[in-house]
Order: C-alpha cells, then structure tokens, then sequence
C-alpha cells in the first residue's frame, strides 16, 4: 500500500513549549483514520501539518510523498481538502454557499473576479447535493445553521478531488440532530471506495462514524496508541490518554466512553 502521509519524529516547538512531540504515524490509501484526544493533545497541530500548512521544527513530513521543506506548498495543498474551524473564520458571511464551494477551486475565500468552467459549476452543484445542502446554494453563508455550515464547508473539502481529505472536529458545537446527520454523511463518504483518504480529528468518541477503519489517540503532544480502532478503542487505552478512569461501550458500529463505576 502506498503512503499518502508518514510523519516520522515530527516535533513542533513554539518558544519553550512543545506542542507535537517525537510524532511518528503512517497514513496509507484506502485507510480512515480518527485523530483522538482531550484539549490541548496536540490535534490541530498535527492536522496543520498533514496539511502542508505547518512545517516541523524536527522531524520530516512526507504528504502525497512530497517532503515538506522540498516542495512548494501553493502547488501541494490543493491535493489535500481541509474542513476546520481557522478556514470556515475566512469565509465572508455574505458568500453564496455555491461560491463558498466553488471557490476552492482556486483555492480562495470570497469570490472576486475569477471565472470558473461549467465542469467546476457541476461539481459544485453534485458535492451540494451529496451533503443534502444543494437547496442553500443561494442563501449567505453566514444565514445557515452550525450543521449547514458544517456540510458545506466538506462539501468545499472535496471541491479540487483531493487525495487526502482532513476534517477537523467536524462536529463541534452541533446539537445532537446535527451531529448525527454529520456523522452518517461521513459514514458514508468513508463506504465510497472513490472517496480520499480521510483524516477525522475529535475529541469525542460518539462522532467516530461506521467505516473509520484506525485510531491515533494523543495525549500531551505524543502518540498514546495507534493502529486499528478496534485494538486501539479500549478503556485501558482512553482512560490513559484522557487521564480518567473511562469505560468504553460499543453498539453496533457505534461508540461510547463514560466515566467508570
């Protein structure tokens, strides 16, 4: 299997503090992964990374087998679809949610004087239907719903047909209606055989959707564990990266973790 993402004693170090810390993980095709840990474990850290939008201060990062530090960035980036919180702040409440997906495009929030052929037209269009919002393409962005946000901002992820697609926490601040569509938009995004490699970042084991096929649990900037989520999800495992004493629930091909006793 071929690597789309290796990492290997990836450290990122702001001032004195260390945030990643002799990171190592491998990401391979056909492979979904859930990045889990509390606040502060290092999660969007390590997402920056993987998505060329940070460089290690030790280590080396190998994206889509391009080595960070010896490729230009602008040309690697559109390969990898990123959701997050940070590019979600940049987009213009008053963009159409048709252009806030099709200017990923080009990679740019705001549609200005760019034009744009009629395939990227449609493959705007399909990726709104494919998340349930095609109705919104006119209404402004920032008149939408957290969960409405939410699917756009995935469906603008997929717009450029990246190789590896990186989510992170998705489901943030969605009621529980919202996260459960989320979740099953993901669930079956991950079915897709088409679909990118996909990266999901949470800190809840609740939002880990059907067909998410590893786990990377980090505790304090380091790997706590890492491999197959049915070896990695263990309440032995969770409770030593979230320092709790947790048990851990499986319901068909869902989880759940609570406090013990």
């Amino acid at each position: 299997m071929t690597d789309v993402l290796d990492l290997q004693a990836v450290t990122i170090r702001r001032g004195t503090t260390t945030i990643l810390d002799d990171i190592s993980w491998t990401v391979r095709e056909g492979e979904r992964w859930v990045v889990l840990g509390r606040n502060g474990a290092g999660k969007t850290t390590l997402l920056q990374v993987a998505s060329g939008r940070m460089h290690p201060t030790g280590g080396t990062a190998e994206l889509l087998g391009e080595r960070l530090g010896r490729v230009d960035v602008f040309e690697l980036r559109p390969r990898i679809g990123l959701s997050s919180a940070a590019l979600a702040d940049r987009i213009p409440s008053g963009e159409t949610v048709r252009d806030v997906v099709l200017t990923a495009a080009y990679g740019v929030t705001g549609r200005w004087r760019e034009t744009y052929e009629e395939l990227d037209e449609s493959r705007a269009s399909d990726l709104l239907r494919a998340f349930g919002v095609d109705h919104l393409g006119e209404r402004y962005f920032g008149t939408l719903s957290e969960g409405e946000r939410k699917r756009v901002q995935i469906a603008r992820s997929l717009m450029t047909d990246p190789e590896l697609l990186l989510l992170d926490e998705p489901a943030a601040g969605l009621d529980l209606g919202g996260r459960e569509e989320l979740v099953a938009a993901l669930a079956e995004l991950a079915a897709d055989p088409k679909s990118p490699v996909l990266v999901l970042v949470t800190h809840h084991v609740e939002e880990i959707p059907p067909g998410f096929t590893h786990l990377l649990l980090l505790k304090d900037g380091r790997v706590h564990a890492a491999g197959p989520v049915d070896e990695v999800l263990t309440a032995e495992t969770l409770s030593g990266a979230f320092g709790l004493d947790l048990a851990v629930d499986r319901n068909g091909d869902r989880w759940s973790a609570r406090a013990a006793g």
